[in-house]
Parts: C-alpha cells; structure tokens; sequence
C-alpha cells in the first residue's frame, strides 16, 4: 500500500506539472492582453508597448514560463496585471464560497447516492428501481444551466421561496442558507444520478457473486451481509465515479456561480479571462486543475484500500 500510495502521489505531481505548462500555454494564446484591454482603440501603438513593457508582457514566452514555474513551485502564483495585488489574494477571497458550496454539495452527494444507489440495488428490476431510473435518466440529459432557469422561474419567480441571485448579498452569507438551496440542487441534480448508478451496478454485482451466494446459504442476516458486505464492495466503483463526478462538479460551478452571479472563484476566473489577466487565469485555473488531481488521488487511494486487489494500471 505503502509502494502504491507513493507512486500514485509522484504521478499526480507529474500531472501537475504537465498541466501548468498546458495552462500556461492556452492562457498566453488568448487574443489580446491587459495592456491592449486598458487602452481604447485610439490608443498609440507606443502608449500599448510601453505598458506591455510595464506588465513584463513583452518578455520571451520561455523566460515568464520559467519565472511564473518557479513561483508556483515555491507559492507565489504571480501578480495580478489588472489589480496589482497577488494571484494568491484574489484566489483567497474568492474560495471561501465557492469551497462552501462544493462541501455542501459533497456532503449531501455522498450520503444520497449511496442510498439511492443502494436502495435500488437490492431492488433491481421493481417498482422503484426502474421509477428512480426514469428520474435519474431525465435528470442526467437536462444541462445545468437549463435545470438552473427552471428552478429559478419556478422556486424563486412563481413562488417567492427562494432568492433567485446573490446580488446585493453581503460579506455575511454563510447566515443565509436560502442562498445555497438553489445553486446544491443544481450541482446535485445530475451528480446524484451518475453516482448512484454506479452504486447501484455494484450492488448489483456483488449480490450475484458467489461469496454473498453462499453466505445467504450459511444464513447470514441481510442487514449484516449488506451493510458490512455488500456495501463496501459496492462503495468501489462508487469511489472511482466519484473522483469524475468532482470534475464534473468544478464544471457545474462555473455554471452555478455564473446564473446565480455568485461571487466566487469560477466569478473571478471569468473576470480574469475578459481583462486578459493571464496571471490570474493562470494561478485560478492551476489552482482548479489542483483540486481535480487531488480528488482523482484520494479516490484511488480509497478504492485501493477496500479493494486491495484492484489497481488501476496507469
């Protein structure tokens, strides 16, 4: 385990690494910059490179991507050309929320799936599995941004449950839950349909297997055979969809903060991306890319520790 976990950790470095040169690289492929971005079209040719020059931006792409590596390597992710201040900054004052809203949407993700996975599972071809199929069938081809307006024009504009944006919110809305409900339904939505499918294909597995053939045979109760047999076989392929249904999670946040105007880092990439502040995108986009490694990580390590038997040849 030891031999796996370390090999597993100096390939996500490798990843990362790969994929800081990548972001690096599509960022400074962006038409236009920030100094072209401060000026209008009337601007001199020679006002625009003398800010270029300012900025560093007229540098050799070579020697910023090697200043910009050896800042991420020791925790700098630049300075933003735009505000002036760090990367790191803009970065720290905009996860707060979008941290919360993906904690919040996890710990009700995992809980949910696994039951409706389960429940499902152990009832394989009834009444319920195939009503929750068609609900996580229609759910699963509805895109977030569609599922997003029709909640919004049924919860918030029909009946005035719910707040439909964060305009106006201010520094203090972790004291307003309302303002989550609407944005986790969302990120639930599909991620709860993927999820428990797999969950329920591994209940389904290992109930057909032979060991849990014969332990109903020995006459093991059922709540002990699933709860600490079955369950915990059918956690694994759970575990491995999980780490996909985290991107596919930061994807949906960009989605989310954008409908609903909330101000958090998928915000701030997108402010980034239209002042041609590539440090910010870089650092922002690095910082994402990180989180998604990291969730591929900790799943293999948990798959590999319920089932030691099964590694992913990489």
């Amino acid at each position: 385990m030891l031999r796996y976990t370390l090999r597993r950790c100096a390939w996500t470095v490798v990843q990362l690494a790969v994929l800081a040169v990548v972001v690096f690289a599509l960022t400074n492929l962006l038409p236009g910059d920030a100094a072209t971005v401060d000026f209008n079209e009337q601007a001199g040719l020679e006002q625009v490179a003398e800010l270029r020059a300012q900025m560093g931006l007229d540098r050799p792409w070579g020697e910023r991507l090697l200043d910009w590596a050896y800042g991420v390597a020791h925790g700098d992710l630049g300075t933003s050309l735009v505000g002036g201040g760090p990367v790191s900054g803009v970065l720290a004052a905009s996860i707060g929320v979008t941290a919360t809203l993906a904690a919040v949407t996890l710990l009700l993700l995992v809980p949910l799936a696994t039951a409706v996975g389960l429940l499902t599972g152990l009832r394989a071809g009834g009444r319920t599995d195939r009503a929750v199929s068609a609900v996580t069938l229609t759910l699963t081809s509805v895109p977030d941004f569609v599922l997003a307006l029709l909640l919004v024009a049924f919860f918030s504009l029909r009946l005035g449950w719910l707040p439909s944006t964060w305009v106006g919110v201010d520094g203090a809305w972790w004291e307003r839950p309302e303002l989550f409900v609407l944005p986790v339904a969302v990120l639930l939505a599909r991620t709860v349909c993927t999820l428990s499918r797999q969950v329920r294909a591994g209940t389904i597995a290992a109930l057909h297997s032979g060991w849990a053939v014969q332990a109903r045979r020995l006459g093991v109760p059922r709540g002990r055979l699933v709860l600490r047999h079955v369950l915990p076989n059918a956690a694994v392929p759970g575990v491995q969809e999980l780490a996909r249904t985290g991107d596919q999670l930061l994807g949906g946040v960009l989605v989310v903060e954008a409908v609903f105007a909330i101000p958090g880092t998928a915000t701030a990439l997108v402010e980034a991306v239209q002042n041609r502040d590539v440090p910010t995108v870089q650092g922002l986009a690095l910082a994402l890319a990180a989180v998604a490694c990291l969730l591929n990580l900790g799943a293999d390590l948990v798959t590999r520790r319920l089932a030691p038997r099964t590694e992913v040849l990489r």
